[in-house]
């Protein structure tokens, strides 16, 4: 068997405590920003933004995909906090400009999938 390297410092395997601040633009024509603080997922917080993704009727067996069901649970889970304070309501009502931005910096839980299937393939 391989000799592999165990971890030593086991802070890496946790998600971040503490959230990562975002400035995003409010409009192209200005110099005005939204503060948005994104806090990192855990697994199973990232499992769980999978399953509001994810619509199976079993009595047809197939599959929906509800990527607005999976933006929500993100507003309302990873994002706590925005300068100025918004609602996850209205935060859910902003501009495509602003909206844009937001899912850039907000964790991807299909990135998830991907990772599975690129170990599915080696």
């Amino acid at each position: 068997m391989l000799n592999k390297k165990i971890v030593s410092d086991k802070s890496v395997l946790f998600a971040l405590s503490e959230p990562t601040l975002h400035y995003i633009r409010v409009a192209p024509d200005k110099d005005e920003y939204l503060k948005v603080w994104v806090k990192e997922p855990t697994w199973i917080e990232v499992d769980k933004a999978l399953n509001t993704v994810m619509k199976i009727n079993t009595k047809t067996q197939s599959m929906d995909l509800d990527l607005n069901a999976m933006f929500k649970y993100m507003v309302e889970n990873f994002i706590t906090k925005t300068e100025p304070s918004l609602t996850a309501i209205d935060i859910l009502r902003l501009t495509p400009y602003v909206g844009n931005q937001l899912k850039e910096v907000l964790p991807n839980p299909l990135n998830a999938l991907e990772d599975d299937a690129g170990k599915e393939e080696n």
